[in-house]
């Protein structure tokens, strides 16, 4: 699978599908799509792209990759992957050169000789797709497959040029320094016009518009037996008074529930409602789900836990790789709450426990950024 760029038309994909085949849309957030431009040093290991740092021994490896992006042009990624050579089904590994020029690899260690260096493919006649389920289907050493399908291969297996990193960040590294060969200066607009997408407000023009309902708004007392209008502005702002005083109560209530879960429903519930959690999913289809949404600094979601029947569990994406955390219920002073951390610090309840680490990082590597929205895997 790979994600579409902004400025490509969904129609014009389709129309190169060959007929009858399996391919599809899916429709699902995906955090990572913009992370070149905003984590670039995290995402380009300056091991990656030593060949660069040679010929600019004086300028900081940030500074290198950042004015690499800022002209749309890809630094000269290199590392070792494996490759499965057309027609067996052996892996073998090589040490690959990404050039303006094209994929090269070297067939002698890591000589960058012209002599040993092997073309390998064009990636601007070329689309980049993430291997799914590659240790079942194509027998993949780690499940940090990619390939790169020609455009004149419309379907099936034939043609598909296999590939396999040792890890997420290798993976991650070459598939951004891919898009930023074939598209370049392009994705930076991309990034820039969702940017101002974003800081746009919500409504066109030098004041906000009211609708015709928000004009219509009375005030209304439903105290009595039959609804009435509030016509006098004294009475209309003491009876807002007292709503917002009944809420609060409600608010207060919500963090002084009894200690049982079993005799506070609501206690007991109150997360369910919440987007970010996932109720009884196994590890393996957390990491799964987290991964296919993009493995950003703060993705999150929180879950059931499997091993203590009480508990929850709070899967974290940091640095490319996904930690979980257990949160265990725990009671005192005949009152219940949650903790990360053997009761240094105690929540009321889930929604307060990931409210605070959106603001605090507290124990967790970063803070809790985006939530992992439930979609078809």
């Amino acid at each position: 699978e790979r994600c579409l760029e902004d400025h490509e038309a969904v129609v014009e994909v389709q129309s190169s599908w060959a007929a009858g085949a399996e391919s599809r849309f899916v429709f699902r957030k995906n955090f990572a799509k913009y992370e070149l431009f905003k984590s670039s040093v995290s995402l380009f290991p300056e091991v990656m792209v030593s060949s660069c740092l040679e010929a600019n021994k004086s300028m900081a490896h940030s500074e290198l990759i950042q004015n690499f992006l800022n002209s749309g042009s890809c630094p000269e990624v290199q590392g070792f992957l494996q490759l499965r050579e057309p027609g067996r089904k052996v892996w073998k590994r090589f040490h690959f050169s990404l050039r303006r020029s094209g994929l090269y690899y070297s067939t002698k260690g890591t000589s960058k000789d012209p002599r040993h260096l092997q073309y390998f493919a064009d990636l601007t006649e070329s689309n980049i797709y993430y291997v799914t389920q590659g240790k079942k289907l194509y027998g993949t050493p780690t499940e940090f497959g990619f390939c790169i399908k020609p455009h004149k291969v419309r379907g099936g297996v034939k043609g598909l040029k296999l590939l396999c990193s040792e890890d997420e960040q290798s993976r991650s590294c070459w598939m951004a320094a891919f898009r930023l060969f074939k598209y370049g200066m392009q994705l930076y607009r991309n990034y820039q016009q969702a940017q101002a997408r974003l800081s746009q407000p919500p409504w066109i023009g030098p004041t906000p518009l009211r609708s015709v309902s928000d004009n219509a708004l009375v005030a209304m007392d439903f105290s009595g037996c039959t609804g009435r209008v509030i016509e006098n502005p004294s009475e209309v702002l003491t009876a807002a008074l007292e709503e917002a005083q009944a809420w609060r109560k409600k608010t207060t209530h919500r963090y002084s529930l009894p200690a049982a879960c079993h005799s506070s429903p609501l206690s007991a519930a109150i997360h369910r409602t919440q987007p970010w959690f996932h109720g009884r999913i196994s590890r393996e289809d957390t990491q799964q789900l987290i991964g296919r949404q993009g493995l950003v600094d703060g993705v999150f979601l929180v879950r059931e836990s499997q091993r203590n029947p009480k508990g929850f569990v709070l899967s974290l994406c940091h640095l490319q790789r996904i930690k979980h955390y257990l949160i265990l219920p725990s009671e005192e002073e005949g009152r219940l709450y949650f903790t990360m951390d053997d009761g240094q610090t105690r929540f009321a309840d889930l929604i307060q426990l990931v409210e605070f680490h959106q603001i605090n990082r507290g124990i967790l590597p970063c803070k809790l950024r985006h939530y992992c929205t439930c979609v078809a895997l």
